[in-house]
C-alpha cells in the first residue's frame, strides 16, 4: 500500500469526496475566455433555429417584414440585439485566437494573455460603436 507525504494511503485518499467551489476558483483570463467561448458557442446554436424561424417569416410577406421590422424599434428587441452581436463578436474573435495559437501564434504566457483581452476588448468596442452609430 502506497503513502503519501501525510502518512494517508492512495486509496483513503481517492474515497474522500472532493469539494470544489467553482465561484472562489480563480481562473486566468485566458481561461475565462475560452471557457466564454463555448458558451457562446451553445447560445449561437440554440439561437439558430430562432434565427432562421425569423428569417423564414420575414420572406413571406412585405407587410410581415414590416411588422418585424418595426419590432427593432423596441428598447428590449435593440438590447436583445446588441447582446447577441456581443455574443457573435466574442466567439468569433476567441475562435481566431484558438486557431492561431493551435498553428503555435502567440502561445507564450504574455501573448495568450494579451491576445485574451484583445478578444475582450475588440468584442466590446464592436457592441458599443454598433450601439452608438446604429441604434
Amino acid at each position: 500500500m502506497s503513502e503519501n507525504l501525510t502518512g494517508e494511503s492512495m486509496e483513503k485518499k481517492a474515497q474522500r469526496p472532493v469539494f470544489l467551489n467553482l465561484l472562489l476558483i480563480r481562473l486566468p483570463v485566458g481561461g475565462v475566455v475560452s471557457i466564454l467561448h463555448r458558451v457562446t458557442g451553445v447560445l449561437l446554436t440554440l439561437f439558430l433555429p430562432v434565427s432562421i424561424y425569423l428569417l423564414q417569416l420575414s420572406l413571406t410577406s412585405r407587410a410581415e417584414f414590416e411588422r418585424l421590422s418595426g419590432l427593432t424599434t423596441l428598447p428590449v428587441v435593440r438590447l436583445g440585439m446588441l447582446a447577441l452581436l456581443w455574443v457573435f463578436s466574442h466567439h468569433f474573435f476567441a475562435g481566431i485566437r484558438h486557431l492561431l495559437m493551435d498553428v503555435d501564434v502567440g502561445i507564450s504566457r504574455f501573448a495568450g494573455r494579451f491576445s485574451a483581452w484583445i478578444v475582450f476588448i475588440a468584442s466590446i468596442v464592436l457592441v458599443i460603436c454598433t450601439g452608438i452609430f446604429f441604434l
